[in-house]
């Protein structure tokens, strides 16, 4: 649902080909135990039937914690719980440890369409309160979803990402032709510096994928998420899985100093959109970082005709690397009506706060003007 060839300026375009809606990368976390378990996410799917047919799917999940969804309700759990309420289990509606806009209410297409999603929509807080859980949050919603869940009564978030559009480049050199003089200048400077210690930059895909390249990146991963988050979230089994079912969408950008990789960064392919997810690394260089994360992905989609590049969540350091800002959009549901009016006054301020700086981030944008 909501898929769309482009997106007017500031809104995600939304891939017809999410890889992240996958069932193979659903089930790749489930079988691997990075949710379910001890992870505090317990799968919680809705189907919906019409007779033989399956006419919707929504991933859900009912949550134990706010770990892993980059859409932070910390104080709104904090404030009701000093309240006496009792905030958790929480119904998510989510891909896991994925910030990336794509469909959640996932609606066989037909002239029934609208009717089915208004349907799920409905049914979440039914199914939210036969859970015992407070609340459900839908987290990177389409526009779509948004708009269809904030007229049945959810309340909506916005925030900001950044992502970089491409406008018909021929070549890597043709983007930089279009930032101002200074930031173009700057990029070639991080581009050198990063490659200037001898080190081998490749682009492996499909069956290049090895069972030792995935041992390398998890290793930097492991190290980067073990320092950022205590304890990174997938594990050894989740990428082996797939690397065996999801291959030809993953493109991992690894730099190596003769023959021994020391980082390198995930990123996970659709039908028009590169989506940078993880990266790690062994031996700190200067702007390696943005050189795997960033130019290395934006090359690629230039030399492969894709439109864009999201490179994960916040980050205003991606504007001087061209990208732009764009909204992201979330739905919230709470059983408590106290803490529903509370929020619903919180997330207006914050979406008129979450416009002003979208416009004035917007106008920094770093290409040339005209």
């Amino acid at each position: 649902s909501d898929a769309e060839d482009g997106a007017p300026a500031g809104e995600v375009a939304i891939d017809p080909d999410n890889p992240f809606l996958r069932h193979a990368f659903l089930e790749a976390l489930e079988r691997s135990g990075s949710v379910g378990g001890r992870s505090g996410w317990y799968p919680r799917h809705v189907v919906v039937e019409d007779g033989d047919a399956i006419v919707a799917v929504v991933p859900a999940y009912l949550k134990t914690h706010s770990q892993g969804e980059y859409v932070f309700d910390h104080a709104f759990a904090d404030a009701y719980e000093r309240a006496g309420g009792r905030y958790y289990p929480k119904l998510q509606v989510a891909v896991p440890f994925t910030p990336v806009t794509g469909p959640r209410l996932l609606v066989r297409a037909g002239a029934e369409a609208g009717a089915v999603r208004s349907a799920v929509i409905a049914t979440l807080p039914r199914l939210a309160k036969a859970l015992d859980a407070s609340s459900v949050h839908i987290t990177f919603a389409t526009p779509g979803e948004a708009a269809a869940g904030e007229a049945a009564g959810l309340l909506m978030r916005t925030d900001l990402q950044f992502h970089w559009a491409n406008q018909g480049y021929e070549s890597f050199d043709a983007f930089l032709a279009a930032l101002s003089s200074r930031k173009r200048k700057a990029v070639r400077r991080e581009r050198a510096e990063a490659q200037a210690t001898g080190l081998t930059i490749e682009r492996l895909t499909g069956p290049a994928l090895t069972e030792q390249v995935l041992d390398d990146f998890f290793a930097f991963y492991m190290d980067t998420g073990s320092r950022k988050w205590g304890r990174p979230y997938l594990n050894r089994a989740f990428f082996r899985l797939i690397g065996e079912r999801m291959a030809d969408r993953i493109v991992l950008v690894t730099a190596s100093r003769g023959d021994r990789r020391i980082a390198g960064a995930i990123n996970f392919l659709g039908a028009r959109t590169l989506y940078g997810r993880h990266w790690g690394a062994v031996e700190h260089h200067p702007f390696l970082h943005f050189e795997l994360c960033y130019y290395q992905a934006i090359e690629h989609a230039i030399e492969n005709g894709l439109a864009v590049v999201e490179a994960g969540a916040q980050g205003e350091h991606k504007m001087a690397r061209g990208y732009r800002p764009v909204t992201t959009r979330s739905l919230h549901w709470f059983a408590d009506r106290g803490l529903s009016r509370a929020v619903r006054d919180y997330l207006e301020a914050e979406r008129g706060a979450i416009a002003e700086t979208s416009a004035a981030l917007a106008a920094e944008a770093p290409y040339r003007r005209g």
